[in-house]
């Protein structure tokens, strides 16, 4: 039978990049997000390229919303095997003395708990499959702290806080978790979402940057890790760009 992989965030970005080049590896993907419009487009263009998608919207900072993803998930065709927890974003560059506390609940919400309905909500059927992989795409974010980015990094910290401990509690279990943490990938969205889609802000976060990481940059990690022999685990896979050698150290042309 076909095996099923699930993507949230599935509409934009990273999320529509992974959606296509897992269902090109011939899996059955359930594409998740919030804009129908976006997921019928998604999966006419996966169809079209000879791949089998099903579109499901979903808000994942709604256990109502994600228990639709669940039963979405049962009435698939094949076992689902596989789930991309990607869905997430940043809202704002304020120190933590003039946060907005609306911005950090926003992101709270979308990275952490939106990671922790939807593995919550899919692990019975992913432990059903026998052979399991749950992904979480945090980011080097999750791994180090920089000024303005306290709500962003204390979200992605968290994210990678639940990858580590639900690998141990999974050992054992034919379930395995990997963490992918990107460094600067260049999207049509992300940097919009986090200057309040003031485009000139969001464009000069890759100022002088030649070549940032792509959404199908992180598609093929996503893809190169999920398809491994299943006893095999990537922990945790950190990808940058080569003119990024660490989250404050940046290569620009001038």
């Amino acid at each position: 039978m076909t095996s099923v992989a699930i993507v949230t965030g599935a509409s934009s970005g990273i999320g529509a990049a992974t959606a296509r080049r897992l269902a090109a590896e011939g899996f059955h993907v359930l594409a998740a997000a919030r804009r129908a419009d976006r997921l019928a487009a998604l999966v006419g263009a996966i169809e079209a390229a000879g791949g089998t998608a099903t579109a499901v919207v979903c808000d994942v900072t709604s256990d109502e919303s994600v228990a639709g993803l669940a039963g979405a998930a049962d009435a698939a065709p094949g076992p689902v095997t596989l789930l991309v927890n990607n869905a997430g974003g940043a809202r704002g560059l304020d120190p933590v003395e003039a946060a907005d506390v609306g911005d950090w609940r926003w992101m709270y919400d979308v990275n952490v708990l939106g990671t922790l309905r939807v593995t919550k909500a899919l692990l019975p059927a992913l432990e059903r499959s026998g052979a399991g992989t749950v992904v979480i795409v945090s980011s080097t974010a999750g791994r180090v702290v920089y000024e303005g980015g306290g709500g962003y990094t204390a979200a992605k910290h968290a994210q990678t806080a639940i990858a580590g401990t639900l690998r141990l509690e999974l050992c054992g279990r034919p379930v395995r978790v990997i963490e992918i943490d990107p460094g600067m990938v260049r999207t049509e969205e992300f940097g919009l979402v986090r200057f309040g889609g003031d485009a000139d802000r969001a464009e000069a976060v890759y100022a002088g940057v030649a070549e940032p990481l792509v959404a199908d940059d992180v598609a093929d990690c996503v893809a190169w890790c999920a398809t491994r022999p299943h006893h095999v685990n990537i922990d945790q896979l950190v990808v940058r760009p080569l003119a990024q050698a660490a989250q404050h150290k940046v290569h620009r042309e001038a």
